[in-house]
């Protein structure tokens, strides 16, 4: 998960049989005209509800990375501590990346940008994960959000 209070993107991937798919990635959309706590309230529901549907194994999560702006900073810390609650309220184990980590585990360069993680993710998941045509989005967040369950894969099975 790429947690962001504005938008918090997921992706659930699965390993059967020795192919490893997506089952599903997204966003969770909050409304700027909300309150700060309505909005966390929000994260928390939407992915209480995606955990329930999806039943993950584990939740992998990017760490907080250290900003300049110290608000911006303190409101994914607050999206991440949401996206913890959530994951021990469903008894779901989490590991938690540095986006150094991701990026080098998924592209082979720790300063990957946003265009070569996509490439990588689109590259090991398949070309089906793309943005819905004619929808805003903010696509680089879901496809962060597979790229951490990618690193955690990865570190994970492959040695």
């Amino acid at each position: 998960m790429d947690p962001g209070t504005a938008t918090t993107g997921f992706g659930v991937i699965d390993y059967e049989k020795e192919v490893l798919q997506v089952r599903k990635f997204g966003l969770i959309e909050t409304s700027k005209g909300n309150s700060p706590g309505k909005r966390l309230d929000s994260i928390f529901n939407e992915l209480t509800d995606i955990l329930k549907e999806t039943k993950p194994d584990i939740v992998a999560i990017e760490k907080l990375f250290f900003a300049t702006n110290a608000k911006t900073a303190i409101r994914v810390g607050q999206a991440q501590g949401v996206l913890l609650l959530a994951s021990q309220k469903q008894k779901v184990e989490v590991f938690e990346y540095a986006p150094g980590t991701i990026k080098k585990v998924v592209t082979g360069d720790g300063r990957a940008d946003k265009k070569k993680v996509q490439k990588a993710v689109r590259s090991v998941l398949g070309n089906g994960v793309r943005s819905k045509p004619h929808k805003k989005t903010h696509f680089d967040n879901a496809a962060d959000a597979l790229a951490v369950a990618l690193c955690h894969f990865k570190k994970g099975v492959i040695k």
